[in-house]
């Protein structure tokens, strides 16, 4: 389980100091777990501070009671968090079997490899020996790395906004991916996302705002509430944005 306690975050100092995160407890044990909110609430800075991109300015986290506040992105890694950025970075000269390898903490096997990208819908046979550069597209970026993820078997993943950056099918393909994870997978997702569709999977969904937790709930509890909010707003303008 994952906890915060009274965490706060601020960029900036003097009269430039900025408070993005203020006083945000929360323990996130649920199998996938969705927060969401308007532009400009905290949610990617929540996420950064889970993996350990930044340090509260206040509070404590905890992984499984073990305080992990001070420790490092790395050390965090070898707790069992995992982190998938917005934009997925690009390697040149890894293959995309190397980079499975390093997720995976061993030397991996053609056959592991294969059965971890055919888990995100990729045929093996097309991607296995690619470099992982300019010539993938968002989407397949996206799913190679959600391949590196399943192949460390994290306690912890967290991806930030997933769905930013790829076409209307990369999408579908990964609201099916997060589905078998959860069914198939040990250990608890969190996502930082405005889609509906990922919204409406989730087991819970955490409203952060203005810095802030402003309400907990279950879908069938959470989504009447957000009908017409930007976290929705933003989420049917971008499914027309990919359907024109």
């Amino acid at each position: 389980m994952l906890e915060l306690k009274n965490v706060s975050y601020h960029a900036g100092e003097g009269e430039e100091r900025r408070e993005i995160l203020s006083d945000v407890s929360l323990a996130i044990d649920d199998r996938l777990t969705v927060i969401t909110g308007p532009n400009g609430g905290g949610k990617s800075t929540l996420a950064k501070l889970v993996a350990g991109i930044y340090t509260p300015t206040a509070g404590r986290i905890y992984l499984d009671g073990e305080d992990i506040t001070d420790l490092s992105i790395t050390e965090r890694a070898h707790r069992g968090i995992a982190y998938a950025f917005q934009a997925p970075v690009r390697f040149k000269g890894i293959t995309v079997r190397d980079l499975i390898t390093l997720a995976n903490g061993k030397e991996t096997t053609v056959a592991e490899a294969c059965e971890y990208l055919s888990e995100v819908g990729l045929c093996a046979r097309d991607y296995i020996n690619r470099e992982v550069n300019a010539s993938l597209s968002g989407g397949e970026l996206k799913r190679i790395e959600i391949a590196t993820v399943i192949a460390r078997a994290a306690a912890f993943s967290v991806f930030d906004e997933p769905e930013a950056g790829i076409d209307l099918w990369s999408f579908q393909n990964l609201i099916r991916v997060f589905e078998k994870m959860t069914q198939k997978r040990s250990g608890s997702i969190l996502i930082i996302s405005h889609q509906e569709r990922i919204l409406n999977i989730a087991d819970r969904i955490i409203v952060l705002a203005g810095g802030r937790v402003k309400t907990v709930g279950a879908p069938k509890e959470i989504m009447p509430q957000l009908t017409g909010t930007d976290a929705i707003g933003a989420c049917r303008t971008l499914q027309r944005k990919v359907t024109e």
